[in-house]
């Protein structure tokens, strides 16, 4: 992947633990560490490469992990003035570094629970006033946003995650020490779809509606493009995602990517499209090491086991049940579903989960355990409701907003072309997998989420919004 002659901002180095408090006699609780070790792998294996592991998926059994659960401070912030936003986004960044490091403390055993709290939220009430701080100095004649010192304490959060299971022929493919499942998913995290009713609503359109499609060929990332940055969320800062994504479109996104380098990278699209398109990768949780499994956003954040290429990957752009969709502005960013939503909760969950052949059920909270001949999807439906004015905003989310269930965006809301992502896996029968995630996430189905970039020049983009207007199926 290129990095364009930057030099790689690191905020930390170090390896993360996680956590699992395991039930033991009657009531009594014990921390049980996990190493995790799981870079970038240049291609992912192949599912027809991995072992049967279906005895791992069954013979697994729910325990209680802990989980350090933080405030979003991201989430909070409404106006960030364009010179603060350097500093505001390494302090975030900083933030989910601090939460890391607590990690590894607590398996450590270098600190109680109790004085790991303290701590932290010592760290977190400086990073916090830092950021108030620069925006308040560089917001003229505006004071520092108030309440966010609010937002420094953490707690301890329990939930339901599989114990871990060791592979016992990965050790000999790493070469030294056994890498392991990590914390989560739980077995309760998965559902047969074959149980879930039908529960897709579509609203339907009216007289005016824009009935047509333009989708974009952009493969599988056949290229092994992989990297644990997020240049929409922590730009100029290395593995601010803490978890690998998969890319497809433009070649050269990562964190220190601008709207110059975009719009002058190639494209794996066939169109030319130069959008970037990526999302967290698939693993199969079969112990095995990745290439990444001693890199950030791989082993040393508790992303563990073989990474899944897509089947299928489908990028496309649909119209509005209510009337006419407006052109993009270029170098839109938008972001669906929520990173931290096992701890932040579910308000901006909106990835859906489904099987080939029963995408009239869709789970946001649950992984699906699909009938044999039945393939996993990943199904990102986008925000189509635009401001007006800008591209992106501090939360990275009030700019863009869902349409309401009959299809009208709000007032001084414009329609836009809907971008749809669907991602199809094959996933051996019985297996467990899991999305990658934050650690503190514990690799939760809820916590899945897509990002976008428009970088579609702007005559690629008024054809689009020609073909969706007048009802045609355009490529």
């Amino acid at each position: 992947m290129s990095r364009q002659g930057h030099k790689r901002r690191r905020l930390s180095r170090s390896s993360l633990a996680l956590l699992a408090a395991v039930i033991v006699g009657a009531g009594g609780i014990a921390i049980v560490a996990e190493s995790a070790s799981a870079g970038i792998s240049g291609r992912a294996a192949d599912v027809s490469e991995v072992s049967d592991v279906s005895e791992v998926a069954d013979g697994s059994t729910d325990i209680v992990t802990a989980t350090i659960d933080c405030p979003d401070v991201g989430d909070r912030l409404r106006d960030v003035p364009a010179q603060a936003k350097p500093q505001v986004d390494a302090k975030l960044a900083e933030l989910d570094v601090q939460v890391a490091d607590a990690y590894r403390k607590l398996a450590d055993g270098a600190a109680a629970e109790g004085p790991l709290l303290g701590e932290l939220e010592k760290q977190r009430g400086e990073a916090i006033a830092e950021l108030s701080g620069a925006i308040g100095q560089a917001a003229t004649g505006a004071q520092a946003p108030t309440g966010l010192e609010a937002l420094r304490a953490c707690e301890m959060k329990k939930a339901s995650a599989d114990a871990a299971v060791d592979q016992p022929n990965a050790a000999a493919r790493q070469g030294s020490g056994s890498p392991r499942q990590g914390s989560g998913p739980a077995r309760g995290d998965f559902t047969p779809i074959t149980s879930v009713r039908p529960n897709v609503r579509k609203p339907a359109p009216a007289a005016g509606a824009s009935k047509g499609s333009f989708t974009a060929r952009c493969g599988r990332n056949e290229n092994g493009h992989f990297n644990p940055d997020n240049v929409i969320v922590a730009p100029g800062i290395s593995n601010g995602a803490h978890h690998m994504h998969d890319y497809v479109g433009n070649l050269s996104t990562d964190a220190f990517s601008t709207n110059d380098s975009l719009a002058a990278a190639g494209t794996t699209c066939t169109n030319g499209d130069r959008s970037t398109y990526y999302w967290p990768v698939l693993r199969l949780r079969d112990g095995r090491a990745e290439r990444d499994a001693n890199a950030p956003g791989g082993g040393q954040d508790g992303n563990v086991g073989t990474i899944l290429r897509p089947k299928q990957v489908t990028i496309e752009f649909k119209g509005s049940p209510v009337g006419r969709v407006q052109a993009m502005p270029r170098f839109l960013r938008i972001i669906t579903g929520d990173a931290k939503a096992f701890t932040n909760g579910t308000a901006n969950a909106n990835a859906s989960w489904s099987c080939t052949g029963f995408e009239n059920r869709q789970l946001k909270d649950k992984y699906p355990l699909c009938p044999r001949g039945s393939d996993v999807v990943r199904t990102f439906n986008f925000q189509s409701c635009w401001d007006g004015r800008n591209t992106d905003s501090a939360n990275h989310r009030t700019h863009v907003a869902f349409a309401d269930r009959n299809g009208r965006c709000a007032n001084g809301f414009t329609a836009l072309p809907q971008l749809v992502q669907r991602i199809v896996y094959s996933v051996p029968p019985g297996a467990r997998f899991a999305v990658d995630s934050f650690p503190e996430q514990l690799h939760k189905p809820v916590t899945d989420h897509g990002d976008f970039i428009n970088v579609m020049s702007d005559g690629l983009m008024a054809k689009a919004v020609r073909c969706i207007n007048s009802g045609r199926a355009c490529r």
